[in-house]
């Protein structure tokens, strides 16, 4: 039988309503099976569709599962402030003033809402080298000179991604997407630096999103990711701006924030439509 339930869909990671990464958002998510949302979330077509319940784990306000239009994902990092604004947005009120505790896959993901944006907790983030061979092919399917690699790693934090970090935010910029696509390449990402005085600090693209589009707006966990990395190296020592979607009529902005023993990943949501679902 359907339930009418509560309904957000928001935009993250942009100060610009629709610039961002769109969300939908199934409040009153209890008694849904894994079919019907996943099913719902390839409906929606956007991105990621997220399912709101009551937690199970001591300390959580909420339990929320994730979902594109194909799979299941443990953590992602757009979902995780857009569904974190949805349910303040729609009366819930957490157990902690100013901090809200999100149920995930992962674990307890803790989010920060005292601050101009909400900013969630980097989650921890295995560092792995990545093969020789996987960045000979990584480089040629990108039509990338040796010179314009920095750095290859393999990420994963829930999402396991693949990481090159270019010369320059141009080197970024200037890649065709269009030359590799999921399944063939598993999350495959460049980020590259801004030169000093710019408004943005890096140039982040996700190019093969399991979400099925050509490239992904903007991927907080994928940033998240990356800072970690950064701080692992000991390279993350001041705030960054990171800059994504670009190349695709975005605005994406994610601000990146080392505190003394953790890594905070936050950015602007604006919900732009709330009401009702029958599901």
């Amino acid at each position: 039988m359907l339930a009418s339930r509560r309904f957000v869909q928001c935009d993250v990671f942009s100060a610009v309503p629709s610039k961002g990464n769109g969300l939908a958002v199934v409040v009153d998510a209890d008694g849904l099976t894994d079919d019907q949302m996943q099913g719902f979330a390839a409906w929606t077509n956007l991105a990621e569709t997220t399912f709101l319940t009551k937690p199970t784990a001591p300390g959580a306000d909420y339990a929320v599962r994730i979902f594109t239009p194909g799979r299941e994902m443990p953590f992602a990092g757009h979902p995780t402030l857009g569904s974190c604004m949805a349910w303040l947005h729609t009366g819930g009120v957490p157990a902690e003033a100013g901090v809200v505790r999100q149920q995930c896959a992962i674990g307890i993901v803790e989010i920060d809402v005292t601050g101009p944006v909400p900013a969630f907790v980097a989650p921890p983030t295995k560092v792995i080298p990545m093969a020789d061979a996987d960045l000979t092919r990584y480089a040629q399917a990108l039509d990338l000179r040796p010179e314009q690699v920095v750095r290859a790693t393999q990420l994963d934090n829930g999402p396991v991604w693949q990481v090159l970090e270019l010369a320059s935010a141009e080197d970024v910029l200037a890649i065709d997407a269009s030359r590799v696509s999921w399944p063939d390449f598993v999350a495959l990402s460049v980020v590259g630096p801004y030169p000093a005085g710019a408004e943005a600090d890096y140039e982040v693209r996700n190019l093969s999103p399991s979400s099925g589009m050509i490239e992904d707006p903007i991927t907080g966990s994928l940033n998240a990711a990356i800072a970690q990395w950064m701080r692992a190296e000991g390279r993350l020592t001041r705030d960054l701006v990171m800059s994504q979607g670009t190349q695709i009529g975005r605005v994406g902005r994610v601000f990146v924030r080392p505190d003394a023993d953790r890594v905070m990943i936050g950015g602007h949501v604006n919900v732009l439509i709330k009401g009702t679902v029958d599901l």
